[in-house]
């Protein structure tokens, strides 16, 4: 296993992740919902991730061994967010990519977890995806480490 494998798994398991903010409620999206609605269509896992920004454990998600040409979505609005051709294995536990498509994130500073980290959220309805980290491959040097639970694929 890798250091920043070692470390943001301990993070994880050790509940650490949890600590960030509670979600994006100071900002109005295109696509909005109610918490009673966000809860009814989530399960537990998706709505800590997605509405609580919360992390899922490492090496759990089935979209880690997507290999498949398609699009990665948003789970909350259907928002297509990154290309199958910019998905990487990073060796972290969570579905890795070195670009978003055009219009689909925005981030933010996340001061919740040993100093500021960038976070990941889907511009359209201000779903919780992941964090940006500047140790990606080329072309962009960039690594967008996204929850799996926070994405949807559809095969081309």
């Amino acid at each position: 296993m890798t250091r920043r494998g070692f470390l943001t798994t301990t993070a994880a398991a050790l509940g650490l992740a949890p600590l960030a903010g509670k979600g994006m409620a100071a900002k109005t999206f295109e696509v909005s919902r109610t918490d009673a609605e966000w809860r009814a269509m989530l399960s537990d896992l998706e709505y800590s991730v997605m509405r609580e920004e919360g992390t899922e454990r490492a090496f759990t998600s089935p979209l880690n061994d997507e290999k498949r040409a398609g699009t990665f979505l948003c789970k909350g609005c259907d928002l297509p967010l990154y290309s199958s051709t910019t998905k990487f294995e990073s060796g972290t536990g969570w579905p890795s990519f070195y670009a978003p498509l055009d219009n689909a994130i925005e981030t933010k500073p996340d001061r919740s977890l040993f100093g500021t980290r960038t976070e990941v959220h889907c511009r359209r309805c201000g779903s919780h995806l992941g964090h940006v980290f500047d140790d990606g491959p080329k072309p962009t040097g960039l690594r967008y480490c996204m929850n799996g639970v926070s994405l949807k694929f559809a095969a081309a």
